[in-house]
Parts: C-alpha cells; sequence; structure tokens
C-alpha cells in the first residue's frame, strides 16, 4: 500500500516542539492581565469601554473665580460667580456672606438712588441667607453689620433709619462676641459707629481693627472713613490709598480720593483720579457712568461748564435710563446759566419725559433709533435740589406766552409739603414762589 502525503501526515506519532518565544510571550500576557486585573480590582485601573470622564469644576473654583473678578474690580461678574456657586452649594454660609459684602460695595456703581435700594436689599438678603444658615458664625454677623449701616443711609424716616443702625450695631457686637479677634467686624462696627455720629468710640474700634490686620482693604477703607468724617481729609487720602495697594482695581476708591482733593481744593489732583477710575473701567470693559459724573462735578466747581456738559453726557451714553443723570446735566446747565437747556434736563429728572424729549436732552442720533421713556425720581433729600432747582428755573423763564409758573407752584408747593419745617429749603423757594405771585399765581 502506497501512503500519500496526506496520510503520511495523518499517522505520524505526535511529537512535543519546544518554542520559547511563545512560551515568553504567553508569560508576558498572564502577567498584563493579573496586574490589570488587581489594577481594577482596587479602582487604580478603569474597565474597558466605560465612557470617558469629562472634567467638573469644584465649588471652589466658582468661589475663587468670584474672588478674582472682585480683586479684578469687575463687581458685577463677581456676583454672577457667587450666585452661580450658590446654586451649586446652597447651604455654604460662606457663599452668601460674601456675595453680599460685594452687592453692598457694587451699589456704588448705580446712579440712582432706587438702584441703589434695590442691590443693597440683595446684599441684605444674602447676608440674612448667611445667617440663617450658620447663626453662630462671627463672619456672618459682621457682614450682616456692614450691609445694614449702608441699608440705612438711603432711609428717609429718622426713626427707621436710627433702628436699623441699632440693628446694626448690635450684628457687630455679637461678631465680636463670637469673635473678638475678627478685624472686620471691628472695621464695620467702626463705620457704624461713625454713621451714628459716635466719633471717639469709632476711633477706637478702627485702631483695634488695624492692630488685628492691617492687610484688609476693608479695614483701610473704614479707617479713610472715619478719617474723611472728621475732616481729616490727607490722611483720609493716605488711607484710601493704602486700600488701593490692596485692591488696585477697585473703582469706588479712587472716587473716594478724587473726592477728598476735591475737598482740599485740588482739583487738578481730583480729575487725576476720577480719570484712572474710568480708565479702569474701560480697560475692563465696565460700564461706569459714576467717574464721569465725579470728572463733571469737578469741572463745574472749577466754572469750565463745558468740559463739566461733556462728561455728563458721557455718563448719559453709558446709562441712557437713569433720571439722576438727567438731573446732573440739568444743574450744570443751570450753573452755566443755560436755563433753556436746564428746564427738559430737570422735567426728565423730577417728573419724567417722553422719547422724544430725552432723546432732545440727549442730542441722540435720529438714526440711532428711539429715545426712551424716563420715569421720574421721587422727592427725597437726595433729589430735594432737582426739585427746587426745576421750580426755579421755571419761576425765572416764565412768561405769559409759555406759562411755566403752573407747573414752577406745582413743584414748590410739594416742596414745602415735604420740607416746610426747613428754613433752608424755605428761603431758597421763596424768592421763586414771590415770582410766580407776581404774576398772579
Amino acid at each position: 500500500m502506497q501512503i500519500t502525503p496526506r496520510q503520511r501526515f495523518i499517522f505520524r506519532k505526535n511529537r512535543t516542539y519546544s518554542r520559547p518565544v511563545w512560551v515568553f510571550t504567553l508569560l508576558l500576557v498572564l502577567l498584563a492581565n493579573l496586574f490589570v486585573f488587581r489594577g481594577w480590582a482596587e479602582g487604580k485601573v478603569e474597565p474597558l469601554f466605560m465612557p470617558t470622564a469629562t472634567p467638573t469644576r469644584t465649588l471652589n473654583s466658582y468661589a475663587l473665580e468670584a474672588k478674582t473678578y472682585f480683586d479684578a474690580g469687575d463687581l458685577q461678574r463677581s456676583i454672577d460667580a457667587y450666585q452661580f456657586a450658590a446654586s451649586i452649594e446652597p447651604d455654604d454660609p460662606a457663599l452668601w456672606y460674601e456675595m453680599a459684602r460685594i452687592q453692598a460695595y457694587s451699589s456704588n456703581m448705580m446712579t440712582t438712588d432706587a438702584e441703589r435700594v434695590a442691590r443693597l436689599a440683595e446684599a441684605l438678603a444674602s447676608a440674612d441667607r448667611a445667617l440663617e444658615l450658620a447663626p453662630d458664625n462671627s463672619m456672618a454677623h459682621a457682614v450682616r453689620a456692614f450691609v445694614l449701616d449702608w441699608n440705612a443711609s438711603y432711609v428717609e424716616d429718622p426713626t427707621t433709619r436710627q433702628d436699623m443702625l441699632n440693628n446694626a450695631e448690635q450684628a457687630a457686637i455679637r461678631a465680636l462676641q463670637l469673635d473678638s479677634t475678627n478685624a472686620l467686624a471691628l472695621a464695620y462696627y467702626a463705620e457704624i459707629l461713625i454713621d451714628q455720629q459716635n466719633w471717639t468710640q469709632a476711633e477706637q474700634y478702627i485702631r483695634q481693627a488695624l492692630e488685628r490686620d492691617d492687610t484688609l482693604m476693608d479695614v483701610h477703607r473704614v479707617n479713610a472713613y472715619v478719617l474723611e468724617s472728621t475732616r481729616y481729609y490727607e490722611d483720609a487720602i493716605l488711607e484710601y490709598q493704602r486700600a488701593v495697594e490692596i485692591n488696585p482695581a477697585l473703582t469706588f476708591l479712587y472716587i473716594s480720593i478724587g473726592a477728598n482733593y476735591r475737598h482740599l481744593k485740588q482739583n487738578d489732583l481730583a480729575l487725576d483720579y476720577f480719570a484712572k477710575a474710568a480708565r479702569i473701567n474701560e480697560q475692563l470693559g465696565v460700564n461706569d457712568p459714576i467717574p464721569y459724573l465725579a470728572i463733571a462735578k469737578t469741572y463745574s466747581q472749577k466754572g469750565e461748564f463745558l468740559s463739566a456738559v461733556l462728561n455728563v453726557r458721557r455718563a448719559l451714553d453709558i446709562n441712557p435710563s437713569s433720571p439722576d443723570i438727567y438731573g446732573q446735566l440739568g444743574i450744570v446747565y443751570f450753573k452755566a446759566r443755560n436755563y433753556e437747556g436746564a428746564i427738559p434736563a430737570l422735567q426728565c429728572a423730577v417728573y419724567g419725559c417722553d422719547a422724544e424729549l430725552s432723546c432732545e436732552v440727549r442730542q441722540c442720533d435720529p438714526e440711532a433709533g428711539p429715545g426712551l421713556t424716563i420715569e421720574g425720581m421721587p422727592l427725597t433729600s437726595n433729589t430735594l435740589v432737582y426739585y427746587y432747582t426745576y421750580g426755579s428755573v421755571l419761576a425765572g423763564m416764565h412768561r405769559p406766552i409759555n406759562n411755566y409758573c403752573e407747573e414752577a407752584m406745582k413743584v414748590m408747593q410739594e416742596v414745602r409739603d415735604a420740607y416746610g419745617s426747613d428754613p433752608t429749603v424755605i428761603a431758597i423757594i421763596e424768592p421763586s414762589e414771590a415770582i410766580c405771585e407776581g404774576y398772579g399765581y
């Protein structure tokens, strides 16, 4: 029988072959599988085909972002970041009291009492939330004291205002009971004491705050405020400058320095600091009319009314819906004896005006679209000057063809009803009333 090659293969006796390379490779595979299995069991190695992990921001990163924006001078973005962080972790008291502090400071960027009051109300709500979460937290009480003090500045009723200041004082005292070394609590208490006209005690507390921690912007700001309130303007400037060294991008500090130079009649230096604030805002892309209004007021005091008008108009370009800025423009016109220009601007501030008149005051570009309807401001101690100036200009410009005295007497009667017990105010409006009475009104 002949065996074919195929059959020869079938009947061949099995033989064992030695293949070292294959054996070595098999051992490596087994060792690798053992290593991966152990890593997977210990959580060091992710199983295959699992979804790829995406980076997740931590709560601390949002808080750090908020602080960075504050240090950079962009207070609104700082507030936004804190609000987002608080939405992620609503039970963290530090987020709420830090946000409250910055909300209070941001009220410095508002141009009307209504806007400031609204922002300070937000700050108080944040401070209250922090205290609900941590009733024995010294910082929560300290910031609430600060916010209550600033809220009190916009309360017209003397009794209500004093009650709010008393509540602020109690919050500061509680903060110090919980932590007597809390430098911010000491500083905020000093600020409250100044607003209560308790000068001596305020100086004692701010000295303690400086001894505890002189690296805090708030401590130097309050010390400057104490010095400014006691008319030590040069010393106040030095303290505001120390605050600027700590937080160089906070424009409200530059505004305060400029205001103190203006008290000293050093208007050129005042203008320098107001201009610095404006430049910082431009660099940050922050639309803030306050520096331009400060510049305008300084030029107005110097008698340079054209420059004053240009800067108020710049402020109006930034915030064309603010009745307060219309009022400030009206005051500049009045001081420049441009009474015809003062009347519509002051009307927008006091009683409001339609889109056509507001556009006339702003000198709108006709191609830019319709103007804005402006809502007037109620009579308060901060808007009083707009009311009696409006009445005075109307009376002085009355002619039989325009009948301005009818409006003038309406304004001055409103002022008399609210401030009839103030001899200074009555002395201001009586000559205007006499003019209109001479016309039979």
